[in-house]
């Protein structure tokens, strides 16, 4: 064991196998994957929900100064965590970030590129950014590489024997930083020879930091981790990329993912972004808008997702026309503008809502409690137009997702109670209209307050006797399974 360990400190010649050194300044949190298997928790046993914002660019392209104004917009949001990629798609191995500073020494990833003190190498920047989200209650969900320096033909950098070496040594220094794991980047390990530098990795990872911090893998749109890691031992939750298409095709798998076995948790952390080039044909479908966002947000949500992610275009690649960044995909704004965009700040209420009721109890319900319309295409209809449930195994309370205000028909009777408390719940505003107490029948027929429109609501019926407060409120679903 010692003579392997020194054979490991040649091979790293002069890596520094130093923690972050600002890592103390913020008590390491352990997120685990709950009981059942199905969420995420906080190591006191609260719901720990995933509400992402991808921030791909984040350690490449921001200097000090613009990246804390990003996380405490963030922050004040209600973002839990933040996805950041190490090694940044944009050139992040042969271009500087906002200091002129490279990541590696000759592209080798055995060899980062550190200097002794503070603030004067690529990966000293990167501490700050960890730390500081860290400070503000923000989650880094650290992706080691883009998958571009893997996946074959791009050429690639990491095979398996570095990218081990690299996944132990970026563990290992960020051991007691609260972040979480997302290897992939953008590409499907698609053959024996991709996997194997994705287990190497997750190896080394597993190593450097202890199994401390949860591991997952962001794949291409259209594509889920466990399409290719089904069964892996190191993949603590499934993440899709669902993409950047609004034929919404893709949003129904994350329930198909919900259904694997074995079990767990599932969430999209790749959706179609705001104010993004509808399947990247700006010219024939123009660009998504906020409503574009909460469709999906809420179709995963309530098909079984332990959390969900938002991205806006101009934000992930940090585009700043001022300072000459090379556009992508024809960006409609800066980022510091895009920050405000409606899309993000909507993003919480569904949080909000969700946390107001039990929560490690909810399951996906609509094939329990939504009545098909003679005509399916209506409800639970498809496309826009798709309406989904969720509810709690103790039947105390059931939400339904009308993407559009025609008349649809639920079997209330799945409520225990004798009397029902009824509110409608404005994803755009997460304010609660109360529409009554009634007496609780086998089927009830509702229409959201905007009829006939393509404007969203969110029904609620809560068993009356519970005493739930208004939806999205006040938080409660501390009981874990």
């Amino acid at each position: 064991m010692l003579f392997n360990r020194f054979l490991l400190a040649v091979c790293l010649g002069a890596l520094s196998l130093q923690p972050m050194a600002a890592a103390q300044e913020v008590p390491f949190e352990d997120i685990k994957v709950s009981k059942n298997h199905r969420y995420l928790t906080h190591q006191d046993g609260k719901p720990f929900f995933y509400l992402g914002d991808t921030a791909w660019e984040l350690f490449h392209r921001l200097d000090r100064e613009e990246a804390m104004h990003y996380l405490k917009d963030r922050a004040a949001k209600g973002f839990t965590v933040i996805q950041a990629v190490a090694i940044a798609e944009l050139d992040g191995i042969s271009t500087g970030n906002a200091y002129g500073h490279l990541p590696f020494i000759d592209q080798d990833p055995t060899k980062p590129d550190t200097k002794e003190g503070a603030g004067n190498d690529y990966w000293d920047h990167v501490d700050f950014i960890v730390n500081e989200a860290n400070k503000l209650g923000l989650v880094i969900g650290m992706l080691p590489t883009w998958g571009r320096y893997w996946y074959m033909g791009e050429p690639p950098v990491f095979n398996t024997q570095n990218a081990e070496i690299y996944g132990r040594w970026l563990a290992e220094r960020y051991k007691d930083a609260n972040i979480i794991w997302i290897l992939g980047g953008d590409r499907n390990a698609e053959n024996d020879q991709f996997k194997a530098v994705i287990r190497s990795m997750a190896k080394g990872i597993r190593e450097g930091d202890g199994g401390k911090h949860l591991i997952t893998y962001h794949p291409r749109g259209g594509a889920g981790s466990a399409d290719f890691f089904p069964e892996d031992g190191w993949m603590d939750f499934n993440m899709r990329q669902n993409g950047h298409n609004n034929d919404w095709s893709n949003f129904s798998k994350t329930y198909v993912d919900y259904m694997r076995e074995p079990v767990k948790p599932v969430m999209d952390g790749e959706p179609l972004y705001e104010d993004h080039p509808l399947a990247f044909k700006p010219d024939e479908r123009s660009h998504s808008v906020a409503a574009d966002c909460r469709r999906p947000l809420y179709w995963d949500l309530f098909t079984g997702a332990c959390g969900h992610t938002y991205g806006h275009h101009s934000v992930w690649q940090m585009y700043d026309h001022g300072k000459n960044r090379r556009p992508v995909n024809r960006p409609l704004m800066d980022w510091r503008d895009a920050l405000q965009q409606p899309g993000a700040g909507q993003m919480v209420y569904a949080k909000r809502l969700l946390l107001s009721r039990p929560y490690f109890s909810r399951i996906p319900a609509s094939d329990i409690v939504l009545v098909p319309h003679e005509a399916k295409s209506a409800v639970p209809g498809a496309g826009s137009y798709r309406f989904v449930a969720t509810a709690d195994t103790d039947g105390t309370y059931i939400m339904v997702y009308a993407p559009v205000g025609r008349s649809f028909t639920v079997a209330t009777s799945y409520i225990k109670g004798e009397t029902l408390k009824i509110w409608w719940f404005d994803p755009r505003t997460g304010k609660s209209i109360k529409a009554g107490k009634v007496k609780n029948e086998k089927q009830m027929t509702f229409l959201s307050p905007s009829p006939g429109e393509l404007t969203d609501w969110v029904l609620v019926i809560d068993d009356a006797s519970k005493g739930y407060p208004a939806p999205g409120s006040k938080e409660l679903g501390e009981r874990d399974l």
